[in-house]
């Protein structure tokens, strides 16, 4: 189905765009969540109406996300769990405990943005990637420890790396 895109879609294109994408995914996600519109003819001049005020709300929420990446920058989050002696965790850290944890350090970033390849399932320190707008990511620290005593510990040493 072809489709022109109303904002930035990672790995898909630019607002404005037109391409050919697999028909559910346009049904069910790209038409519902009105990131996209059927490139008909009404709806290219409808586009080219709308452009001005599109590209105005896209800049404000570019401009918001720069925002946030930059007050994230640096940021540190500790969770605390129980784990084996060997350092493997007693279940798993996941993107609702890193987006939990953020959102109670005061910042207001949704689940969605927490990228992890994988389920942080050992103690020590990790990179997570927040992308928090499809041109804007901010990478922070998660450290993960059984004390507090055990997470500062952690931390200088992964500092000194």
């Amino acid at each position: 189905m072809e489709i022109i895109l109303l904002e930035h879609v990672e790995k898909l294109g630019k607002m404005g765009d037109k391409v050919n994408v697999k028909n559910g995914y346009a049904r069910n996600y790209l038409l519902p969540s009105k990131k996209a519109l059927r490139a008909t003819e009404a709806n290219i001049a409808f586009y080219e109406k709308k452009k001005a005020e599109l590209e105005a709300h896209n800049k404000a929420l570019f401009d918001e996300a720069n925002k946030k990446a930059e007050a994230l920058k640096g940021f540190n989050a500790v969770l605390i769990r129980q784990a084996a002696e060997t350092g493997q965790l007693y279940g798993s850290v996941t993107i609702r405990d890193i987006a939990s944890a953020i959102k109670e350090a005061g910042f207001d970033v949704e689940r969605r943005c927490v990228f992890l390849e994988k389920p942080i399932k050992d103690l020590g320190v990790y990179e997570v990637k927040l992308n928090l707008h499809p041109e804007v990511s901010q990478v922070i620290l998660v450290n993960v420890a059984r004390t507090e005593d055990e997470a500062k510990k952690q931390a200088k040493a992964h500092s000194a790396e």
